[in-house]
């Protein structure tokens, strides 16, 4: 009895987790009836869910529209639980490995909405120019880790959300046209990884590397930013292979449930 007792009180938690990860997992804005008919949920059951699950944050209805995506408290969520898990020991170990290689500042960044969110960050030289410590934001379409998870969208979701993106110009060198940075775009994509030529801060230059799961899915990005006084933006190409080897060690560390987590790492803003 016990048993049973339990499984009716966690019903409505497995239901709203079912519903979360439907929507999470569509890759698109699905209707409630989709969302009922997916997990099983009956549709009253499931708009009263919805309901609740709107009212924190955690679905939101698509811009003019009634249909549902990802809220900015999902998505929250979602980046701090990515923050944690990259932010362990043996991860750790490994960026600080590679930014000692290359005498710079490494970052590991994810896409949080359209702002990237740096999780990790190892800088083993006297900072100079821009740094992204955990927490730091940067508008998707200035910097390599953006450029890296756009590419890697189907063609129309990435020219739809590249034509409906705000491309303000941080500098002189901002890309904000949609047609080029969709050509960019498009290098990106055949190449792998990504670089940026003073896009969103003067005289810094970057690039990033994609690390993915075992299923070859995006994760997150390894990259860095440099003066451009130390490096030029073609001799950014130098560190691509590095940063590659470091991204494969970090994706073989995906999974790992025994790493302890790296002490004085600040949590995710």
């Amino acid at each position: 009895m016990a048993g049973a007792s339990s499984d009716t009180a966690n019903a409505p938690l497995d239901r709203a987790f079912g519903i979360l990860a439907f929507v999470a997992g569509a890759k698109r804005s699905v209707a409630v009836a989709e969302i009922a008919q997916a997990t099983g949920v009956p549709l009253p059951s499931t708009h009263r869910l919805v309901a609740a699950l709107e009212e924190r944050g955690l679905l939101k209805r698509a811009l003019g529209s009634k249909r549902l995506v990802a809220g900015s408290a999902l998505i929250d969520l979602a980046t701090r639980t990515m923050g944690s898990a990259f932010r362990t020991a043996r991860r750790h170990a490994i960026l600080q490995d590679v930014s000692a290689e290359i005498g710079e500042q490494c970052e590991i960044g994810v896409v949080r909405g359209t702002d990237v969110v740096y999780v990790d960050a190892v800088n083993v030289a006297p900072a100079h120019g821009l740094r992204f410590d955990p927490g730091a934001t940067a508008p998707i379409h200035c910097v390599s880790t953006g450029k890296i998870f756009l590419s890697r969208l189907k063609r129309k979701a990435r020219e739809d959300l590249v034509r409906a993106l705000p491309l303000h110009p941080y500098t002189a060198g901002t890309i904000t046209d949609p047609d080029t940075l969709l050509r960019r775009l498009e290098e990106v994509r055949t190449r792998g990884w990504a670089k940026s030529d003073e896009e969103f801060v003067k005289g810094v230059v970057g690039c990033a590397v994609p690390i993915l799961d075992a299923r070859g899915g995006l994760v997150a990005c390894l990259g860095v930013s440099v003066p451009r006084a130390r490096h030029s933006f073609d001799e950014l190409d130098h560190l691509i292979e590095p940063l590659t080897r470091a991204a494969a060690a970090l994706s073989q560390t995906l999974g790992d449930e025994d790493d302890e987590a790296a002490p004085g790492i600040a949590p995710l803003a």
